[in-house]
């Protein structure tokens, strides 16, 4: 059921249920079956509309008792009803909540459609205009220009000047072809307007742009942003909400307003739901009045400086440094393993070094390429095409920086006066190598940053790498396949091994999204004893199964977990000590994990992590004055902050200082000592392990460590959970 799109209980707009008569039957039905509680997973219409049915229900068992339908006796046990909101919208636009379920799986239906476009486009020298969802919230086609490189968007909460847009954009679109692009790529969403509320049409665009002499095609994607798998992201967010929903009925009262499950910062919270509704409702009316700031302000905080970033890195500004920044050559290098993100992060941080007046320069193939002197600065049009391009166009290697004395040498002759590192761990501990030797080598004594760019996922100072979400997409879509091909065969488990390292984040929160029946990772270690738990609870649960209807199952395994343990050993365990209910096979999903193209979260925090780099090495260059006789280079710095690895943590991203992190860090085992996923596994054995009603592992080991699924969990405060994002 992970795996599938929609509803599988199915959903309707229910006209009858806005009248009187409609929520009076409602009330009658929900009293026969017993419930009195409900969970409802919809968008603002349906959570109004399950809250007017709470707040009517006392009058409503009345009316069912007087006209005698129910009893007294019937209607007793069931006096209050409680509702609880989970929202579930593609287009983002709930308030008090950052994201919505279903909104980055359509993106990810939107982000395909374009790629695929956009390889159109430019075979033809053409441009296309792309309608998207969203008629008061323009989320999707905003997130879809960041991802896609899309060469403009229009949405409703930013209009464009009216009488002044047309010209702007055709002198854009101009510009950008004259530096010699081919092909041009507009997002609209749909309820996209001017800023005097004139509606602005992907076939208006279309007109303008064919009347420019430059061949158009219009395409609508329609329905299929709705469709298709939940990608990860959206599986694990509609599992802990779920979770989330059924602790929050079990903690409400008849005096407590109906609530909202909400994800704000990164933590879970409950909201007022009618607050959420009653603010979601204000954009559209800021918006008919004009008030376009104030639609901004009631958005994701995100939001604003997405847009930001949107432009910052679209339209070339030719801008000269300023004399506080003057101009920096800024080195670009990649290291380690690729990671899905890494050519999205390095065309982000071009552009805005452009724009800024510095000159980026790329390393090709890590320090070796540097040592080779095989660098070149990037142009504007150079990375045009980068941001949904998996691998590293810039070539990477899994070389840490030695021959410190060489590297030195080579950052001086080459001028680079800042240094922007994205990569894994290698990356990191090069990046402490540098900082620490620069006593000894003043060419060091310049602002560098590390973007943490790896599918394991085990760097320091930040709870994402880029790469982790590509990759667990990448593991979610195998397993699929696999579950597919498990469940065909009616009785078989796959043991499929993933990566990671000694970092087990891949296989707990790939098995989270895909139902798995366990996780063997390192950090919870693996023993005879649970392999035969397992074996134990499989021959029972394959033996509760009805003939004919038995479901394949899964069990992922790190690739670090155990050197006894191996894959093919647990599956040949798992095959003898089946008493023949089922058999087992192996699946090593290898390198796929790294991904094709990124995943539209990697492209989204790949923008965010540059342009904050570029800000943070302006902030950390120190210009020599040049009036001073000194032998120092003309940018120099030691101040230990000046060296850091940018992140994510807790609900901000942070630029944290290596020499910090190096306290926080495990290097024999190459990841971080902080893991905040580590108490998901628990949850992913509670929702596997139930035969015919009962719980086969331990309740009362959950009940004394109660924070199963988040760090610093306290049921009774839901706003201290912490949300994986």
């Amino acid at each position: 059921m992970n795996a599938a799109g929609g509803t599988l209980i199915r959903t309707a707009r229910c006209q009858s249920f806005r009248e009187h008569k409609g929520r009076l039957q409602a009330a009658y039905n929900l009293i026969k079956n017993g419930i009195d509680a409900l969970i409802v997973c919809g968008g603002d219409g349906t959570l109004t509309g399950a809250d007017t049915l709470r707040s009517e229900w006392p009058g409503l068992l009345k009316e069912l008792v007087q006209t005698g339908k129910l009893t007294e006796e019937e209607v007793a046990p069931h006096t209050y009803l409680t509702i609880v909101g989970i929202v579930c919208s593609i287009d983002n636009d709930m308030a008090l909540t950052d994201i919505t379920i279903g909104a980055v799986t359509s993106l990810h239906r939107i982000c395909e459609a374009v790629d695929s476009i956009s390889s159109t486009a430019f075979s033809h020298s053409r441009a296309f205009v792309i309608e998207v969802m969203g008629r008061h919230c323009g989320w999707l086609a905003l997130m879809a220009a960041i991802s896609s490189g899309a060469d403009y968007v229009f949405i409703p909460e930013r209009p464009p000047e009216a009488g002044k847009w047309k010209e702007e954009m055709l002198d854009a679109i101009e510009q950008q072809r004259e530096a010699g692009k081919r092909n041009t790529i507009i997002i609209v969403a749909e309820g996209a307007i001017d800023d005097s509320l004139e509606p602005i049409k992907a076939d208006d665009i279309r007109k303008l742009l064919v009347e420019a002499k430059i061949d158009t095609r219009v395409t609508t994607l329609g329905h299929i942003q709705r469709g298709g798998r939940p990608c990860a992201y959206d599986r694990n967010l509609a599992t802990l909400q779920g979770v989330e929903a059924v602790e929050a009925v079990l903690r409400a009262t008849p005096d407590t307003p109906s609530p909202m499950i909400s994800v704000r910062e990164n933590k879970f919270v409950c909201e007022p739901l009618m607050k959420a509704v009653k603010l979601t409702h204000q954009v559209a009316e800021a918006i008919a009045e004009k008030n376009f700031r104030r639609a901004m302000e009631l958005r994701d905080p995100e939001f604003s400086a997405g847009y930001e970033a949107y432009l910052s890195t679209t339209f070339m500004k030719n801008k000269a440094p300023s004399q506080a920044n003057h101009s920096l050559k800024i080195g670009i290098i990649h290291i380690g393993a690729p990671a899905g993100g890494m050519n999205a992060a390095t065309r982000a941080a071009v552009r805005v070094a452009i724009n800024h007046g510095h000159k980026p320069i790329a390393i090709y193939n890590g320090f070796s390429g540097l040592l080779n002197e095989n660098v070149h600065e990037l142009r504007w049009l150079d990375v045009d095409d980068w941001a949904s391009k998996g691998g590293s166009e810039l070539g990477t290697t899994k070389v840490e920086a030695d021959s410190l004395e060489l590297i030195a040498c080579q950052l001086q002759k080459q001028g680079i006066n800042a240094l922007l590192l994205i990569g894994g761990f290698e990356a990191y501990s090069s990046l402490i190598k540098l900082s620490k030797a620069r006593d000894k080598y003043p060419a060091f004594c310049i602002p560098m940053v590390c973007i943490p760019a790896t599918i394991s996922n085990n760097v320091p100072g930040t709870e994402f790498s880029l790469g982790s979400d590509t990759s667990l997409n990448a593991i979610v879509d195998g397993c699929d396949v696999i579950k597919q091909s498990a469940s065909a065969s009616r009785r078989r488990v796959f043991v499929v091994e993933v990566h990671g390292g000694n970092c087990g984040y891949l296989a707990v929160m790939a098995g989270l999204a895909v139902g798995a029946t366990n996780i063997y990772a390192p950090e919870y270690g693996l023993s005879l004893k649970i392999l035969q738990e397992d074996v134990n609870h499989l021959v029972r649960r394959f033996g509760a199964d009805k003939k004919r209807t038995s479901s394949g199952r899964l069990i992922l395994r790190n690739e670090s977990v155990s050197s006894t343990y191996t894959t093919d050993v647990i599956a040949n365990i798992m095959q003898t000590e089946g008493q023949g209910l089922y058999d087992s096979r192996t699946s090593i999903l290898g390198h796929i994990q790294q991904g094709g193209s990124p995943s539209p979260m990697d492209r989204i925090r790949a923008k965010t992590f540059a342009v904050k780099c570029v800000h943070f090495l302006e902030k950390h260059a120190h210009f020599s004055d040049p009036s001073e006789k000194t032998k120092l280079p003309e940018v120099y710095t030691k101040d230990p902050e000046s060296a850091a690895v940018i992140g994510i943590t807790g609900a901000k991203i942070v630029c944290t200082p290596v020499s910090e992190l190096e306290l926080e860090t495990e290097f024999d085992k190459r990841k971080s000592k902080k893991a905040w996923w580590l108490n998901v596994k628990p949850l992913v054995e509670l929702l596997s392990k139930w035969v015919e009603g009962v719980f086969v592992i331990h309740l009362t080991e959950i009940e004394e460590e109660r924070s199963w699924y988040f760090p610093n969990y306290d049921h009774d405060k839901l706003s201290n959970s912490q949300f994986y994002m």
